[in-house]
């Protein structure tokens, strides 16, 4: 019976829906500065470069937090990890409210990304543990998370921000985070029991054997590769509201695209969950990255709004299972007990990346005057990645366990 397994249950798919409760709010954190960007450049002044310094900020403290928490998290729980990520998030929150500067505002943006990143990579390690056969969807539905809250947040504080301004805005995160992540996190003390672990170790270690290289060498090769797709996937994902205020559109359009961009990135997400179920992840991230390269090259010549439209929803729909499929990687080919590590790890590269492409362009920008350049870089860097991949998945075919049976 379903019901009496350990992975792939009834708890498995109930504890997914908290799972997807607890992202959806957390991730805000991540997002929250891209939508206020516009109102930080009118208030502080500066270059387009100097106004995403706050951007840049949350992103270094987002990815050095997947890694830190996601080692908390293999040592003391999600539950604990939670609790403390919330508490902070609501802090950098309240601090950043008190910014009167460019500087003070990014600094508490590097708290605010910080914490918040215990909804990302350590929490879809936390639910990768419960899932074996339907672990890419598992996954995927994890991850969506992050999306979501980039695509309704905005849009439920967009009447905050018109009347009130950013920081009405953040006091009202900071009190959703505490009220809801706190008691969402203790719905998820349940503790995995160490016979899955077992057979998920079994399992990686005969796919690493496979691949011909060491978890330590495959975990910095996806590293690598992480920057690459993703100095691709910030220049549309950062400075679509930017680009769209520089058109004449105004910043509710550039919002608009923002979460219609996300929620395509949804609806990929959970497609490339049911793919990576069959093909796994490496095939469902190389297929990603080519899609999204043919997106980023469709952006070049799109400079009216309805096909801005257009191209960000195609770019949505192209690359939003990318990031997931680098965690069904580090399941599939290093050991279970450092998933938290592991996968943080690797989402920290992939945050990094989006920090140094959300940077880029905003300097390629203010170079050239316009984001032509930006996109072609972010081509340029979109190509690296699918040369790592396609050196990957000639090397490497994983092999799955079998779903666990919970004892008698």
């Amino acid at each position: 019976m379903m019901d009496d397994l350990i992975t792939d249950s009834r708890y498995s798919w109930s504890r997914l829906a908290l799972t997807l409760c607890v992202g959806t709010v957390i991730n805000a954190g991540m997002w929250a500065i891209i939508v206020i960007m516009p109102a930080v450049e009118a208030e502080y002044g500066g270059s387009r470069a100097m106004a995403s310094l706050p951007y840049t900020l949350t992103m270094i403290g987002f990815g050095t937090g997947n890694y830190l928490f996601g080692r908390a998290t293999d040592r003391f729980g999600i539950t604990n990890s939670l609790i403390v990520a919330a508490v902070v998030t609501a802090l950098g929150y309240g601090l950043a409210t008190l910014s009167n500067s460019l500087l003070m505002l990014s600094l508490a943006q590097l708290i605010v990304g910080f914490a918040s990143s215990i909804g990302f990579g350590p929490l879809i390690a936390d639910i990768s543990h419960w899932f074996v056969r339907r672990r890419g969807i598992a996954v995927a539905i994890a991850a969506s998370g992050n999306y979501l809250s980039g695509a309704i947040w905005p849009i439920l504080l967009a009447g905050v921000l018109q009347e009130s301004g950013w920081r009405a805005v953040y006091l009202v995160m900071a009190v959703v985070t505490l009220a809801l992540v706190i008691p969402l996190a203790l719905a998820l003390r349940r503790p995995l029991p160490d016979e899955a672990h077992a057979a998920a170790h079994l399992a990686s270690t005969q796919n690493a054997q496979s691949s011909g290289l060491s978890p330590r060498a495959l975990q910095y090769l996806l590293a690598f590769a992480g920057v690459a797709c993703c100095v691709a996937m910030s220049m549309p994902q950062v400075h679509i509201v930017a680009l769209c205020v520089g058109l004449g559109f105004g910043p509710a359009v550039g919002a608009q695209m923002l979460s219609l961009m996300l929620l395509g990135g949804v609806g990929s997400r959970i497609i490339s969950g049911l793919v990576a179920d069959r093909l796994g992840g490496v095939r469902t991230l190389l297929i990603g990255s080519i899609l999204q390269c043919i997106a980023l090259f469709l952006y070049l010549p799109a400079g009216g709004m309805v096909s801005l439209y257009a191209v960000s929803l195609v770019f949505g729909l192209s690359q939003g299972g990318i990031v997931p499929s680098y965690a069904l990687i580090v399941r599939e080919y290093m050991p279970a007990k450092e998933a938290g590590a592991r996968v943080g790890f690797v989402m920290m590269a992939t945050i990094l990346g989006m920090a140094l492409g959300g940077w880029m362009s905003g300097w390629i920008y203010d170079v050239s005057g316009s984001y032509t350049l930006a996109f072609v870089n972010g081509i340029v860097w979109n190509g690296v990645n699918i040369a790592v991949m396609l050196w990957l998945f000639s090397r490497s075919r994983p092999r799955a366990p079998r779903p666990m049976a919970a004892p008698a």
